[in-house]
């Protein structure tokens, strides 16, 4: 059974990887001649989403304009963001469309591959097994930027935080709409709900085997692009 809803979060300012974001969105930055936002698009599309809400506010209309040159062939509605949600209260606002049913979010500062598609497959069978929020995690050790510290450990599928923690969230995640439930933000993040998630022992993981390129900074954006990445 393959998830038909995907959001992508493009509402960022980019700030820390300027100044190559000072003209233009850092979704809009391309690796191997394509942009990291057209990645994340066609990694959804490639598995089978069909309905994708992309949320906006920096350069949103170059976003937008981008999206209505590029024509993909899936129906892709645009969250406006006058003032920044963060990621919690972005998804919120830009998932209303998609009820009840469970939906992909990704993160565009990835360098998303095809490689990634079985990594999907094996998300969504875990997610639908549970019936709990699941994140696609990377051991730091697969990390090119090794200034990672790590967001959370994973031992049989369960994530928790420690100091010690030694995976890297991916920016890939499988949730519902009922996990904001209880909140009553409007502007909050992810963080605020995987953290209570961890807590009731509702959030799940699985690890990638996929080497990680994530862009945080100019120096790194310039680094994975000098790789020969195989797309």
């Amino acid at each position: 059974m393959n998830i038909k809803y995907g959001m992508i979060l493009a509402a960022g300012l980019g700030r820390r990887m300027q100044p190559l974001t000072h003209k233009i969105p850092k979704p809009l930055l391309e690796i191997n001649n394509s942009t990291l936002l057209e990645r994340a698009i066609n990694l959804l599309i490639s598995h089978g989403v069909c309905e994708i809400s992309i949320n906006v506010h920096y350069f949103s209309d170059q976003i937008k304009s981008f999206i209505n040159r590029k024509k993909f062939q899936v129906k892709i509605t645009i969250s406006d963001e006058e003032n920044l949600l963060d990621t919690g209260g972005g998804v919120l606002k830009g998932t209303q469309n998609f009820g009840d049913k469970p939906f992909f979010v990704i993160n565009p500062d990835t360098v998303w591959r095809k490689d990634y598609l079985e990594e999907m497959k094996n998300l969504e069978a875990i997610y639908f097994k549970n019936n709990k929020s699941t994140l696609l995690l990377v051991n730091k050790k697969l990390s090119i930027d090794p200034s990672f510290k790590g967001d959370f450990n994973l031992n049989n599928e369960n994530i928790s935080k420690d100091d010690e923690n030694q995976f890297i969230f991916t920016g890939l995640q499988i949730i519902n709409r009922s996990i904001f439930t209880n909140e009553k933000s409007e502007v909050f993040s992810l963080n605020k709900v995987w953290n209570k998630l961890i807590k009731d022992k509702n959030l799940l993981g699985l690890e990638s085997n996929q080497k990680f390129y994530h862009l945080n900074t100019s120096d790194m954006y310039r680094k994975i692009q000098s790789l020969n990445i195989i797309d």
